[in-house]
């Protein structure tokens, strides 16, 4: 399953960050906005580079930008593994992908907290993320799904919803697939 998940992720997450990437390239074309340089500052303070280098550098913007897209599609594809998948899976794997992005953000004290931000700025980053989560999980769930439902599936076809009564499925059925 792990196997699977990783390398899986890996294309889920880079499909994501791709579409969110041309999502945005669209959206700066359209509103002007310039591009963002807080990606490269966020992992030059991470590896110690120069300040300048985080401010200028093309280069780490683009590693930190599509490194982060590409590594967090792992963790959709471990949802989608073990049967988290579609729409719902979707929304609570882009607020982590918001939330990973706050975290290092401001643990380097490159960002400050989204409430403090202009409400504009916030909906676009929450669109252009949006765009990211749905298309890793679109992508992780088509995979995954290619071996049937994960465990979490398998125990739900049991007896659809919640029940008390119902113990879980064999261990055989719910790993190592």
């Amino acid at each position: 399953m792990l196997r699977n998940a990783l390398w899986e992720g890996l294309v889920a997450g880079a499909a994501g960050v791709a579409a969110m990437t041309v999502g945005e390239k669209i959206e700066q074309a359209v509103t002007g906005r310039p591009n963002s340089h807080v990606p490269g500052r966020v992992l030059a303070r991470l590896t110690g580079a120069s300040e300048s280098a985080g401010q200028h550098s093309t280069a780490l913007n683009w590693a930190m930008h599509f490194g982060q897209g590409i590594a967090l599609g792992v963790l959709r594809s471990v949802m989608a593994e073990v049967g988290l998948r579609g729409p719902l899976a979707s929304s609570k794997f882009t607020v982590v992908r918001l939330t990973n992005d706050q975290i290092l953000e401001n643990a380097t004290g490159v960002g400050a907290p989204p409430q403090t931000w202009p409400r504009s700025e916030l909906a676009i980053d929450v669109l252009h993320k949006s765009v990211y989560g749905f298309v890793t999980g679109a992508v992780a769930d088509a995979l995954a799904a290619r071996r049937g439902p994960g465990p979490g599936g398998r125990h739900a076809a049991l007896v659809p919803g919640r029940h008390a009564d119902i113990g879980p499925v064999p261990r055989s059925a719910a790993a190592g697939r």
